[in-house]
C-alpha cells in the first residue's frame, strides 16, 4: 500500500484523478457487494462468495504484502460467509446483513469511544508524563486544593441554574405567544441565538459586558445603560462570585430557543378540550397553565431540562472565551483543557474522568425517560 501511494504521488494530477476515482469505485462496489449480493441464497452467489473468498485476500495480501493477514482474511470471510448465511433464523442471510450494518457503527464505536475512554481512565491514574503509576493521586490534588473544589462547584452551579433559567424561560414564552397574531416571528426571534456559535455568542456578551472609565465612551451597551443612569462602569466579568452568573446569562439566551421550540410543540399537543373546560369551570389562565399545561407536557420538560443539564455540565466555550477560567469562573472542561495545555496530562485526565461520572447519571436518565416515551406511544 505505502509503495502504491508513493507511486501514485508521483504521476501528474490528471493521472490520479481517474485512478482515486476508480479505487473509490472499487470500494464502493465491495460495499454493495456486502450489502446486496452476498447475503442473497441460490448456487450462483454461493459461487460469487467463493470467489470473493479467494479474491479479497489476495487483494489483502497486495495491500498489505503479508501472507499473514491473507490466510487471517480468508478464514474470517469463509467463516462469515456460510455460518451467517446458514444459522440465519430470519431468512438466508439475515445474519449477515445485520452484522454488515452494525459492524462499522460498532467498531468506530470501539475506536472512537470505548478506547479512548479505557485509554483516559488509565491515564489518569499516571504522572503527568504518562511513565509512572501514582494511584489517586490526580483525584486527591484535584478535591484537596481550592482551585479543583471551586471548578467543581463552579460546574455544579452551571447544572443547577442553567438548564432551569433556559427551561422556565422558554416554557413560559412557548405557553404566552402560542396561538397568538405573530407567533412565527416571535419564536424566529428567540431561537435566533441557537443559530449562533457559543464562540460568537461569547464575544457577543464580551463587549456586552466590556467596560471602559465613565469619562469615555462605552463599548459595552450595559455599561453603556448604567453610565446614562449615572452609575459607574462595572467589571461585570471581574465580580465574584456574580460573574459566573454572568456567564451562565449567555447560555440562557442561547439555550432558551431550543426549550421554546420543543415545549411549544409539546403545547400544541394538550388536547383543546381540556383547556376549554377548565375555562368553563372558571380556571383564569395560569391556573390552566399549572394544573393542565405542565402535568401534560412533563415528560417533554424532563427531556429539555436532562439535555440542557448535560450541554451546561460539559461547558467550555463560554467560559473559555469570555475570561479563560479567570476569576474564579473555571469549570472541569476548562479546567481539563487548562491542565493538558500545561503538559499535566494525568491531572487532564483525571478531570475528563470526574466530568463522565457526573454527566453518566443524566444520560442513564434521560435515556430512561426517553424509553418511557415510547412506551407511551
Amino acid at each position: 500500500m505505502a509503495a502504491f501511494l508513493e507511486w501514485l504521488s508521483w504521476l501528474s494530477p490528471w493521472a490520479q484523478i481517474p485512478i482515486i476515482i476508480a479505487a473509490f469505485a472499487v470500494v464502493i462496489g465491495i460495499l454493495l457487494f456486502f450489502i446486496e449480493i452476498a447475503p442473497r441464497s441460490g448456487r450462483v452467489y454461493t459461487y460469487i462468495r467463493l470467489a470473493a473468498c479467494v479474491l479479497m485476500p489476495l487483494g489483502v495480501m497486495w495491500a498489505l504484502q503479508s501472507y499473514t493477514w491473507a490466510i487471517i482474511a480468508a478464514g474470517v470471510l469463509g467463516l462469515l460467509f456460510f455460518w451467517l448465511d446458514f444459522r440465519a433464523k430470519a431468512g438466508a442471510g439475515y445474519l449477515f446483513q445485520l452484522f454488515g450494518f452494525l459492524a462499522p457503527a460498532l467498531i468506530m464505536l470501539l475506536i472512537g469511544l470505548v478506547f479512548p475512554v479505557l485509554q483516559t481512565v488509565v491515564q489518569s491514574f499516571m504522572n503527568s508524563r504518562g511513565t509512572s503509576f501514582i494511584g489517586l493521586d490526580n483525584y486527591v490534588w484535584i478535591f484537596t486544593q481550592p482551585q479543583g473544589l471551586r471548578t467543581v462547584a463552579n460546574t455544579i452551579v452551571w447544572v443547577l441554574i442553567a438548564p432551569v433559567a433556559s427551561t422556565a424561560i422558554g416554557l413560559v414564552y412557548a405557553y404566552f405567544i402560542d396561538k397568538t397574531r405573530g407567533e412565527k416571528i416571535y419564536k424566529t426571534l428567540i431561537f435566533l441565538p441557537m443559530a449562533i456559535s457559543f464562540v460568537g455568542a461569547s464575544i457577543i456578551w464580551r463587549f456586552m459586558y466590556t467596560p471602559r472609565p465613565a469619562d469615555r465612551e462605552q463599548i459595552g451597551f450595559l455599561n453603556q445603560l448604567i453610565v446614562w443612569l449615572g452609575g459607574e462602569p462595572i467589571s461585570f466579568l471581574q465580580v465574584e462570585p456574580w460573574n459566573t452568573l454572568f456567564l451562565i446569562v449567555v447560555f440562557v439566551w442561547i439555550y432558551t430557543g431550543f426549550a421554546m421550540v420543543v415545549l411549544s410543540a409539546a403545547i400544541k399537543g394538550v388536547p383543546a378540550e381540556q383547556l376549554e373546560a377548565a375555562q368553563i369551570d372558571g380556571a383564569n389562565a395560569a391556573q390552566r397553565f399549572l394544573r393542565i399545561v405542565i402535568p401534560g407536557i412533563r415528560s417533554s420538560i424532563v427531556v429539555v431540562l436532562t439535555t440542557i443539564a448535560l450541554t451546561s455540565m460539559k461547558i467550555f466555550d463560554i467560559v473559555r472565551t469570555m475570561t479563560a477560567g479567570g476569576n474564579n469562573t473555571s469549570v472541569i472542561a476548562n479546567e481539563m483543557y487548562t491542565q493538558f495545555r500545561s503538559f499535566e496530562s494525568g491531572r487532564a485526565a483525571a478531570y475528563a474522568v470526574v466530568l463522565f461520572i457526573l454527566v453518566l447519571p443524566l444520560i442513564i436518565y434521560n435515556a430512561r425517560q426517553m424509553n418511557k416515551q415510547k412506551e407511551v406511544r
